[in-house]
């Protein structure tokens, strides 16, 4: 096809060479003639318009012509996308035929290793795996290789070792059943002291927060206390006092004055008393802090006390020696020489009556 455009492209070229002689041989001829007369006019006008004619002829030869050489170019380009195309082909073709020269050499070295190793190339396809993977055995066989390397010379002792370390671990293995069985035994114990422990310690606590809010009012004749936990887990929770005394707000125990402090814990310690009493309890001067009014509310308290507890304490204070049934006094009747009175209270109210 592009040899018969070009053929074409040739006539086309020779028939405008020839159209542009005559158009010259014309010109020349009009050039000759000076003065025309009325037919060398009309085959003059004859002539333009058949130049006319030739020139649009002309021109749309020119067109084919363009039109054939963009085909060219478009037919070129194919053939050069093609001739690209087949040298991927043949490149490919070529390593094709590498590999498979290859493969044939590995195929020849497996038949040579089978054959030595005495084995059936149909019988090992047979019972081969379905999820056979060349890559996966041959790293398969370089990590047991590894191994055998490390492992050295052989062992010849290995055997008993073996033995031992098997005796061994079986033994270690007992005893770690039993450490096992025994944490489990432990676990459960911590659960149920845990348990046995918090519901314990939620029965005191509440025990103890009625006695300080009974004892509390008693103790400053009027107000009101109680026990708070700090914490939302009983085995670990402190617990803070809040106090109000009369005609004071609630705040905790550290903003109170030194005798309400003491009445305050005067309250908790016999509440705890109360719960679980000792067979004595002794008072270093807890009355100090206190006016006479609260003395006597402190030893009145300790009277109603002391049907379950022996209190001994100790005291300056009047109020608090006439709630005593025996006195105990330290006394110097000599210089550097001290000695221990006792008084019956009893008795000497006696005696005072005689």
């Amino acid at each position: 096809q592009v040899a018969n455009v070009a053929q074409s492209l040739q006539r086309t070229r020779t028939q405008i060479q020839q159209f542009q002689q005559r158009r010259e041989q014309l010109e020349e001829d009009l050039a000759m003639l000076t003065d025309p007369d009325d037919n060398l006019a009309d085959e003059l006008e004859a002539l333009l318009e058949k130049r006319l004619a030739v020139e649009q002829e002309l021109s749309i030869a020119r067109k084919l012509v363009e039109s054939i050489e963009h085909e060219m170019r478009e037919s070129e380009r194919q053939r050069s996308v093609l001739q690209q195309e087949t040298d991927g082909h043949r490149l490919k073709l070529e390593q094709a035929r590498l590999a498979q020269q290859s493969f044939k050499v590995q195929r020849d070295n497996l038949h040579k290793q089978l054959k030595e190793a005495e084995f059936d190339l149909e019988s090992v396809i047979e019972h081969m795996p379905e999820e056979a993977n060349e890559n996966g055995w041959q790293e398969e066989l370089e990590r047991i290789a590894n191994r055998i390397s490390r492992l050295g010379a052989i062992n010849l002792a290995a055997i008993e070792e073996y033995k031992v370390a098997s005796e061994r671990k079986n033994y270690l293995d007992e005893q770690d059943a039993d450490l096992q069985e025994a944490l489990v035994t432990l676990e459960n114990a911590i659960r149920k002291i845990d348990r046995e422990t918090r519901l314990r310690f939620k029965d005191t606590f509440d025990q103890i927060n009625a006695g300080v809010q009974e004892l509390f009012p008693k103790v400053f004749g009027g107000g009101r206390a109680y026990l708070e936990m700090t914490g939302d887990d009983l085995l670990d929770t402190g617990i803070a006092i809040m106090a109000q005394p009369p005609g004071k707000r609630n705040s905790t125990i550290h903003l109170l004055s030194g005798g309400e402090k003491a009445l305050t814990a005067i309250a908790l310690v016999f509440s705890i008393f109360r719960l679980n009493p000792a067979p004595f309890c002794m008072l270093d001067e807890v009355d100090a802090p206190l006016d006479d009014a609260n003395v006597a509310r402190y030893a009145r308290m300790v009277k109603e006390m002391s049907s379950q507890v022996q209190f001994i304490y100790i005291t300056h204070n009047k109020i608090a020696m006439e709630m005593a049934s025996q006195l105990l006094g330290v006394t110097m009747h000599e210089p550097g020489c001290s000695r221990m009175v006792t008084v019956d209270v009893e008795e000497a109210a006696e005696l005072a009556a005689l």
